[in-house]
């Protein structure tokens, strides 16, 4: 990938303020295929009552929202844990060109765990996945959490 840049930092910089308004500390940024962050949100489910609004949904709206349309084809999505089968899902349909996350997710997660949503033959737009972007940095902070909350 010449000219390749990533925008994790950016998706850490979201989960690190998810954790500190005490959601689970996840983040995401939507990127255009010009290299320019569209959207960027951190979890917000308890604080909305809204059990959808995982950063990445959160922030594929945004970017929807912005580009006028429900699709975002081109763009990458950056978020710093693999995505649970609800968020795969929707990757899947918006379009997602690339999917890059930092921490895997044995217990919820929808692409290398659990679901698979990207393997299914119902799926109809599978992206790019890179795994292990910020890996360290992303379990450290989930950790943290988790290990904080149980005191």
């Amino acid at each position: 990938m010449s000219g390749f840049q990533s925008h994790m930092a950016a998706a850490l910089e979201e989960a690190r303020a998810a954790g500190a308004r005490g959601e689970v500390p996840v983040g995401a940024v939507v990127v255009t295929p010009e290299g320019r962050i569209a959207a960027r949100a951190g979890n917000r489910t308890r604080e909305l009552a809204d059990p959808t609004a995982h950063a990445e949904i959160l922030a594929l709206r945004a970017a929807c929202a912005a580009a006028g349309s429900e699709r975002l084809p081109g763009h990458d999505l950056y978020v710093t844990l693999e995505p649970c089968p609800m968020c795969a899902a929707a990757i899947s349909f918006a379009r997602i060109a690339r999917l890059y996350y930092g921490a895997e997710d044995p217990k919820s997660g929808g692409v290398a765990h659990g679901a698979r949503v990207f393997s299914h033959p119902q799926c109809h737009h599978v992206p790019e996945v890179y795994d292990g972007i910020g890996a360290r940095e992303a379990s450290a902070l989930l950790a943290g959490f988790f290990r904080d909350r149980r005191g």
